[in-house]
């Protein structure tokens, strides 16, 4: 194996795929990445057994292989090169690398000890804007559950259906809901629901951020999406990502949706995010209670703590129906709000003791629910 390509390039390559490396004391192999070498064209691929993804780079192949080299060492090293032509040649179970007065060898395993990844069928895909789907990930992720005990909810469910794309993500506490377009391959699809982790979304997220520009996607703008029965695949640009998909039954989420509300309030989300953190400072420590209170034309954002001491703060808001107040977690609170791309924000309540929706005041493809603090 012979082959020359930039040190930029490859640095961008190694970036793209060692992420996903762990250090793996059981199967040392997936501490490397491999690397496959074929006319006019650099692989990359890593794995950790859940999540894989390939990385294809230009290089000017001399002779045709494979290896797999420890991931931290490779990336390390090429992150320290001159920005030139770097060489690379597979020579008695070493790797030479040479980039100007650099020189180097490092000690390679055999490709065959490396995991094959899944094969996902490519006859049927959905395709949607990367910037739409990188976006709509980050409105939903961070109210994905944490935890494992109960492993529907440590995903983001995706729910297929014609031209459109439904995420979802919750922890029971609160939940976030984005639709966004997306095309399919076949005119008539049925409803397609998958639960995918939310560990691959994250990762797919930093790779989606990587990329500098357009032109690295190859003028294609969108990302690919093929499913399996256990499988997920994304392909974009010169990158692909594999994962498992959580098997099990993802909670009826639409029932905690209200279809009706008593309340709407339309105000300044700035400085709503302001009055909440002010009065913050003043909820009870582990509670993290802050009261809205809607009422004469005003918004009053409010808490009070038996050893810090009281806030509250009216704030102007076009208020719709009946007067009413609601107790909710501000952390909670902010995270929905900080997600909210608009100046202007929505707020929908029954009363204090049903979920309070959150939306943008004019787009009606994101919405985020928080529970109440039951007094």
């Amino acid at each position: 194996m012979k082959f020359t390509s930039l040190q930029e390039n490859l640095k961008q390559g190694l970036q793209m795929v060692s992420h996903v490396v762990s250090k793996n004391i059981n199967l040392p192999i997936l501490n490397n990445i491999l690397f496959r070498i074929a006319t006019g064209q650099v692989e990359l691929v890593a794995t950790n057994l859940e999540i894989g993804v390939i990385h294809k780079m230009r290089g000017k192949v001399e002779v045709e292989g494979d290896f797999a080299v420890d991931s931290k060492i490779i990336t390390d090293y090429i992150n320290l090169l001159p920005s030139e032509k770097v060489l690379m040649e597979q020579t008695d179970g070493e790797l030479k690398v040479e980039c100007e007065n650099y020189k180097t060898k490092i000690k390679i395993q055999p490709a065959q000890d490396f995991p094959l990844l899944p094969v996902v069928d490519r006859q049927r895909f959905f395709s949607v804007s990367l910037d739409d789907f990188r976006d709509a990930l980050s409105q939903v992720i961070f109210a994905v559950a944490n935890n494992e005990t109960r492993l529907e909810l440590s995903g983001v469910l995706m729910v297929f259906n014609g031209d459109k794309l439904v995420l979802v993500g919750t922890d029971s506490y609160r939940l976030a809901e984005k639709k966004i377009k997306t095309k399919s391959s076949e005119r008539e699809a049925e409803e397609l629901r998958v639960i995918v982790p939310a560990k691959t979304l994250q990762e797919l997220i930093r790779i989606l951020s990587g990329f500098k520009e357009a032109e690295q996607l190859n003028n294609d703008s969108d990302i690919k999406i093929y499913l399996s029965e256990n499988q997920i695949l994304f392909t974009f640009g010169s990158t692909e990502l594999v994962s498992r998909l959580i098997s099990g039954s993802y909670p009826d989420y639409k029932q905690i949706i209200p279809n009706n509300h008593k309340t709407q309030v339309v105000m300044n989300k700035s400085e709503l995010v302001r009055a909440i953190k002010a009065s913050a400072i003043f909820s009870k420590a582990g509670i993290n209670d802050v009261n809205l209170e809607f009422k004469d034309g005003q918004v009053m954002v409010s808490a009070i703590s038996s050893q810090v001491g009281e806030s509250a703060i009216n704030l102007k808001g076009e208020i719709s129906g009946e007067d009413n107040d609601v107790l909710i977690n501000y952390r909670y609170l902010l995270d929905g709000l900080n997600n909210i791309d608009e100046a202007q924000v929505k707020i929908e309540i029954i009363n204090s003791s049903s979920p309070c929706i959150l939306k943008p005041a004019k787009d009606n493809t994101y919405q985020y629910i928080v529970m109440p603090i039951r007094q």
